[in-house]
C-alpha cells in the first residue's frame, strides 16, 4: 500500500503541471498548480463542448511552456457521467487523467481557509493539491469490446427493472379487476398472457366453454397448445369474481397497453442477451470462465463488463478491493471491533458475486465443501453470509488465476486446498494443550 502511494507521489515532479478540475454538467472549473501546490493559474471555466475542451488543451500547452514544465497530470472529482466526454478527449491526446475521492475533497477543503464554504473554484484547487500528494486512483477507460459489454450489461439491467415494474402494474390491475386470476396462473406464462389479451375481464369469459377459450387463445401469436384444465379452472374462478365492473372500457385499454410493453421488453431483453453472449464468446477469457461449473453466459457477461479482462490485474487483491470485499476494522487500544467488508467498490460486481455464489454452493462440489468447512470448523466457525463473503473473494482469486495462467478450472485443486485447511486446523487444535502446559510451566518457574 505504502509502495503504491510512493509511486503516485513520484509521478509529480518539479517538471509536472498539476491540473485540478471540478466537474459539472455544463461548465467545469480548472486550476493549475506546481509540485508544491502553489497556484500557477487561478480557477477558470471550461465549457462542456469541443471548443471548451480544445481551449483547455491549448491553455495547458501554453502554461507548460511558460512555466517550463514537461509533464502534466489532470485530476478530477467524478460527478455522475459528466466526466466521460472529457476523459476520452484527454485520452486522445495522451494526457493522463486520475480521480480523487469526493469524500477526500469534502474533508480536506477546510485545510486552507478553515471555512466549510463550497464552490467550484475552491474545489478545483483542493483537487489539484490532493493530486500532487498522490491521493488519487486510476480510472479504466473502456474501449472496443469492453465498452460494448459494459453498455449492454447496463442496458439489460435497466430493461429488467422496467419489466419488473410493468409486471407489478399488471398485478395491480388484476387485484382490481380480476383478483382470482393469479389462483389459476401464479406466473406470467404464455397462456396467462394470452388469457389477459383475449379475455382480460371475468365478464369476457362468461358463457364460454373451455374448448372455446382454448380455440380463442390459440389465435395469439406464439401460443400453440393452451391447457384445457387451466381453461376450465379459469371459468370456475371467473363466475365468483369480486373484480370491479366500473370503468371497464379504459381498463381494457390499460391492460392491452401493459401487455404490449411487457412483450416488447421481453423481446428486447432476449435480443440484448443474444448479442452480449455472442460478443462474450469472442473474448479469450470466455472459454476459461465457462469452465467453472455454475457460471452461465449471463454471469460471464456481467463479470467481464464490470471487471474487464481478469488478466490485466497484477494481483487478485485488486479485484477484491474493486468489489468492496476488503475487511475494515474499528479498534482502539484494548477494544477490538468487529470486522466488516468495506463496500468501497463496484456495487454491481458485489451483487453479481453474491448472486452467483448461491448456485455455486449448491451445485459445485468444491465450493459446497468449502462452505461446509467454513461454517462447521471448530476454530472460529463463520456464519452463512460470512462464509459467502470469503467464498466470493475465493472465486475472484480463482477466476484471476485461470485467466492469468490460461488454464481451465480444476475442481481437484480446490479440494486440495480444503484438505490443507483441515490439516492445519487439526494441527492447531492438537498443539493447543501443549502450548497451555508450556505456558503454565513458564509461569511457575517465574
Amino acid at each position: 500500500m505504502q509502495f503504491k502511494w510512493n509511486e503516485k507521489i513520484n509521478q509529480v515532479t518539479e517538471n509536472t503541471l498539476v491540473v485540478g478540475m471540478d466537474i459539472a454538467k455544463h461548465v467545469h472549473y480548472a486550476c493549475f498548480v506546481d509540485e508544491r501546490g502553489r497556484v500557477i493559474e487561478k480557477a477558470f471555466a471550461v465549457h462542456q463542448s469541443k471548443v471548451g475542451f480544445e481551449s483547455l488543451y491549448e491553455k495547458i500547452r501554453q502554461t507548460m511552456k511558460e512555466a517550463k514544465k514537461t509533464d502534466v497530470i489532470i485530476g478530477i472529482e467524478p460527478t455522475g457521467h459528466y466526466w466521460m466526454n472529457l476523459a476520452y478527449f484527454l485520452d486522445h491526446y495522451g494526457i493522463p487523467l486520475v480521480m480523487v475521492n469526493p469524500m477526500h475533497v469534502k474533508r480536506s477543503k477546510e485545510l486552507d481557509d478553515n471555512l466549510p464554504t463550497k464552490h467550484d473554484k475552491k474545489d478545483a484547487l483542493v483537487i489539484a493539491r490532493l493530486v500532487k500528494d498522490g491521493r488519487f486512483s486510476y480510472p479504466r477507460l473502456l474501449k472496443d469490446l469492453e465498452a460494448e459489454l459494459r453498455i449492454g450489461s447496463t442496458l439489460r439491467s435497466k430493461l429488467t427493472e422496467d419489466l419488473a415494474s410493468i409486471k407489478n402494474r399488471i398485478i395491480r390491475w388484476l387485484d382490481r379487476y380480476f383478483p382470482e386470476f393469479t389462483q389459476v396462473f401464479p406466473a406470467f406464462g404464455k397462456m396467462a398472457l394470452a388469457a389477459l389479451e383475449m379475455t382480460p375481464l371475468p365478464q369476457d369469459i362468461e358463457g364460454k366453454t373451455a374448448e372455446e377459450l382454448v380455440f380463442l387463445y390459440r389465435k395469439v401469436e406464439g401460443m400453440r397448445t393452451p391447457q384445457l384444465p387451466k381453461a376450465k379452472l379459469l371459468i370456475e374462478t371467473s363466475t365468483n369474481s369480486i373484480g370491479l365492473t366500473e370503468g371497464t372500457r379504459m381498463a381494457r385499454h390499460e391492460i392491452a397497453t401493459l401487455l404490449r410493453q411487457y412483450r416488447l421488453l421481453e423481446n428486447e431483453i432476449a435480443s440484448v442477451n443474444s448479442q452480449l453472449a455472442e460478443m462474450a464468446q469472442t473474448t479469450m477469457e470466455y472459454e476459461l470462465l465457462s469452465s467453472v461449473p455454475g457460471l452461465g453466459d449471463a454471469t460471464i457477461v456481467d463479470l467481464l463488463s464490470e471487471v474487464g479482462s481478469f488478466s490485466l490485474y497484477e494481483n487478485p487483491r485488486q479485484l477484491i478491493k474493486l468489489a468492496g470485499l476488503t475487511l475494515r476494522e474499528n479498534s482502539s487500544g484494548q477494544q477490538k471491533g468487529q470486522k466488516h467488508i468495506s463496500k468501497r467498490g463496484r456495487k454491481k460486481l458485489r451483487y453479481i458475486l453474491f448472486k452467483v455464489m448461491v448456485p455455486l454452493i449448491r451445485h459445485n462440489e468444491a465450493f459446497k465443501k468449502l462452505h461446509e468447512y467454513y461454517t462447521t470448523r471448530q476454530q472460529n466457525p463463520l456464519r452463512g453470509k460470512q462464509s459467502m463473503v470469503v467464498l466470493c473473494g475465493k472465486l475472484l482469486k480463482i477466476l484471476h488465476g485461470i485467466c492469468k495462467k490460461k488454464v481451465r478450472f480444476n475442481e481437484q485443486y480446490m479440494m486440495k486446498d480444503l484438505h490443507c485447511l483441515a490439516e492445519t486446523a487439526k494441527h492447531f487444535l492438537s498443539a493447543r494443550p501443549i502450548t497451555r502446559r508450556m505456558t503454565r510451566r513458564s509461569q511457575q518457574n517465574n
